[in-house]
């Protein structure tokens, strides 16, 4: 997310993402849209704009979308835009992202909501001490993954955003408090069948050979 002009008074602002249009929605030009806000009713209210991500070589590139009408179909959620009247062009914006223009400064109206570039960049604590720092989050609709980097390491961990494994968010000290399962950020131990024969018990096979099968 790009932060944006914080020149004069008017506060920063960043890019928020709130949805993907996944695929074209009967003859009409809707969609069928994939969410990642918890307020869809009132992101996608009539009159709405938002920006559009997508290629260069789109028409649509470096234009905005107005919501016309946003709707639940099947506890599916549909949405129309201005300008958007058939299903060619419907398809012409399939994959597209949506964004919107968010102030930085003002905080949530829902309890346990965060926005993705408050979490990116928090330190992740276990125990008491950092392990790593989140360095993106990942929407499915299942559930949310933040992704961390363990300190020193190369690697990305994927940890379940949930209650049980994230208890504590912490954006005002810059950190998130986790309780992963066993083995989320360490290889978990061999198998006692995988574990190499103890060297006294080879010792004693040697010195017994009469207790080795013909």
């Amino acid at each position: 997310m790009s932060a944006g002009d914080t020149a004069g008074a008017q506060p920063a602002k960043t890019q928020l993402r709130v949805g993907r249009l996944v695929k074209a929605h009967g003859l009409k030009g809707a969609f069928k849209i994939e969410l990642y806000t918890d307020d869809p009713d009132g992101r996608f209210t009539p009159g709405s704009t938002f920006t559009l991500q997508v290629p260069e070589s789109s028409p649509w590139h470096g234009r905005e979308l107005t919501v016309r009408e946003f709707r639940w179909m099947n506890s599916h959620p549909v949405v129309f835009f201005q300008g958007v009247d058939d299903r060619n062009a419907a398809e012409e914006l399939v994959k597209a992202i949506l964004w919107i223009d968010q102030d930085t400064e003002a905080a949530s109206t829902e309890d346990d909501a965060w926005y993705d570039h408050q979490l990116v960049g928090l330190d992740v604590v276990r125990e008491g001490a950092v392990i790593g720092r989140v360095v993106r989050v990942d929407h499915f609709p299942a559930q949310d993954l933040l992704i961390v980097k363990p300190s020193g390491d190369e690697r990305e961990v994927l940890v379940p955003f949930v209650s049980a494994i994230v208890p504590e968010v912490d954006i005002a000290g810059g950190r998130v408090v986790i309780t992963p399962p066993t083995g989320l950020f360490e290889d978990l131990p061999a198998d006692a069948d995988d574990e190499p024969e103890p060297a006294d018990a080879a010792v004693e096979a040697d010195e017994n050979p009469d207790s080795r099968e013909d």
